[in-house]
């Protein structure tokens, strides 16, 4: 089986509450150096030199949002091929398994019972259950 997306969305969550707290850690920076009772031009550069360096903490929290989204997203697909694979290899498996009491109880194959009666499954949650071809399925 492919892909632990348990593991992946503790991850998503991780990243989330990371870009969060980067957040929250810009805007404590402004507020303190708003709140420093220090005044002139130096003290007006250093708060802007601040600002400065909080937008880019506000840039990395949203890398961190849209890393989140990108892997919430691809943790949906592979859970979603994960279901298909399952849905295909029960269905063949019902499938092979009436081909196969068909041809015990001495039933005339027709193609279709042929070759599902000579299948030979993928592995169990491979992904090459996805392409695999057969008749009703």
């Amino acid at each position: 089986m492919y892909g632990d997306t348990a593991a992946g969305r503790k991850r998503v969550a991780q990243l989330r509450e990371q870009g969060g707290d980067v957040r929250a850690l810009a805007a404590r920076l402004v507020s303190q150096a708003e709140a420093v009772p220090w005044h002139g031009k130096a003290a007006e550069a250093m708060r802007e030199r601040i600002r400065e360096r909080a937008s880019h903490l506000r840039a990395a929290a949203a890398q961190h949002d849209t890393a989140a989204e990108s892997l919430a997203a691809h943790l949906a697909e592979v859970d979603r091929l994960k279901e298909a694979i399952d849905i295909r290899s029960r269905k063949a498996a019902t499938l092979t398994e009436d081909a196969r009491t068909r041809a015990s109880e001495g039933t005339p194959a027709d193609d279709a019972d042929a070759v599902l009666v000579a299948f030979d499954p993928p592995p169990a949650g491979h992904r090459d259950w996805l392409t695999v071809d057969l008749p009703g399925l």
